[in-house]
């Protein structure tokens, strides 16, 4: 494929080639070229009068980078506020699905079963609950958020994974709540495998796909950060069910369930990934429900990773797209889902319909 043009903001708007939906999906290499295929908009008959007010929309809602892949290649890349392709920037809790993906390879592999218990791999005594309690969390409630282990401590939501904070609240399974003792899948692969967390990591994930990129200690966790391209890549084989140019990375099975309703509490997540178009949802460090899908302008099939200060990859197999978006929080919120997700589905949505 030709070359294709770029405005200042990086925007992709190449000539006219001849391809289509339909064509085969295309996988940039592994070679640490970064050398990518691109599309035109013309190409797909997308409204190029819908660049722009998306542009202004995500330069004023403090955006790094904002990417478009089709069929995986490139229809829109764009870096903004000194941001550029090269700059690494932090997945922040986007990054769970790289640990639920991991998560799935050591099952996979033969070294956990997620429906043994926790303990089973880190011992005993990882919690401040009972041991009767605590037996009851297995590996697949702390995938699908729902270990019992209480959210807040003291009165304060809480991201501690130390045993004095780790408290009951319910048996496992029957309470949803976003909390981080999901991290603790971490330590059971790294258990389980006899390697660090980022080796196996590396050498399972991260270099299979041709991403760069590293984890680093923050507070309570450690978080992820790459470039926007990396992040492409890991939303491309999530795009194409774990399977990365002809080889399953993750078992398409697994994959699969994990981008499915896990539990029957929040009908909206599965194993780390956030769902789009079902029936209710509920939010982080809340126990209400609310009726519909969580971001009502996107897409029935999407699922998300989506992260602290909007942090974004969005994937919809029935257009065959992949959007990434990172930055700063778009407004004065925090959590990985507001307003700014339906606005930013609003404005993409317009360059298609």
């Amino acid at each position: 494929m030709r070359a294709y043009a770029t405005n200042n903001a990086g925007t992709a708007y190449g000539p006219e080639v001849t391809c289509t939906t339909a064509e085969a999906m295309y996988f940039p290499p592994n070679d640490g070229s970064d050398t990518w295929d691109t599309k035109a908009l013309a190409d797909l008959g997308w409204n190029q009068n819908a660049v722009q007010p998306l542009l202004d929309y995500l330069e004023l809602k403090h955006s790094k980078s904002f990417m478009i892949l089709v069929n995986g290649r490139i229809v829109m890349e764009n870096y903004f506020n000194g941001h550029s392709a090269t700059t690494p920037w932090y997945w922040a809790s986007a990054g769970k699905t790289l640990t639920s993906t991991v998560t799935g390879i050591a099952q996979q592999e033969g070294y956990i079963n997620i429906n043994n218990k926790v303990s089973d791999y880190i011992g005993t005594g990882w919690t401040n609950e009972t041991l009767a309690q605590e037996n009851l969390i297995t590996c697949k409630d702390l995938l699908s958020m729902t270990s019992g282990i209480d959210d807040y401590v003291n009165g304060v939501y809480s991201d501690d994974v130390t045993p004095s904070s780790l408290n009951y609240k319910a048996d496992a399974g029957t309470r949803w709540a976003y909390s981080n003792v999901y991290v603790k899948l971490q330590d059971v692969v790294a258990q389980a495998t006899g390697q660090s967390w980022s080796t196996y990591f590396n050498n399972k994930l991260r270099d299979k796909l041709g991403m760069t990129g590293s984890w680093l200690a923050s507070g309570n966790n450690i978080v992820y950060w790459s470039t926007t391209r990396s992040m492409a890549r890991f939303g491309l084989m999530a795009l194409n069910n774990g399977n990365w140019n002809g080889t399953q990375v993750v078992n398409q099975g697994y994959f699969s369930t994990a981008t499915n309703t896990s539990q029957n509490i929040n009908l909206s997540y599965g194993y780390l990934w956030w769902l789009n178009g079902k029936a209710s949802y509920h939010m982080p460090q809340s126990q209400l429900q609310f009726p519909g899908s969580i971001i009502p302008s996107g897409p029935n099939d999407m699922f998300m990773a989506l992260g602290k200060n909007d942090q974004k990859i969005y994937v919809i197999p029935s257009k065959k797209m992949v959007v990434i978006r990172m930055g700063d929080a778009a407004d004065n919120v925090n959590l990985a889902l507001s307003d700014f997700d339906d606005v930013l589905w609003q404005k993409i949505s317009a360059l298609y319909q």
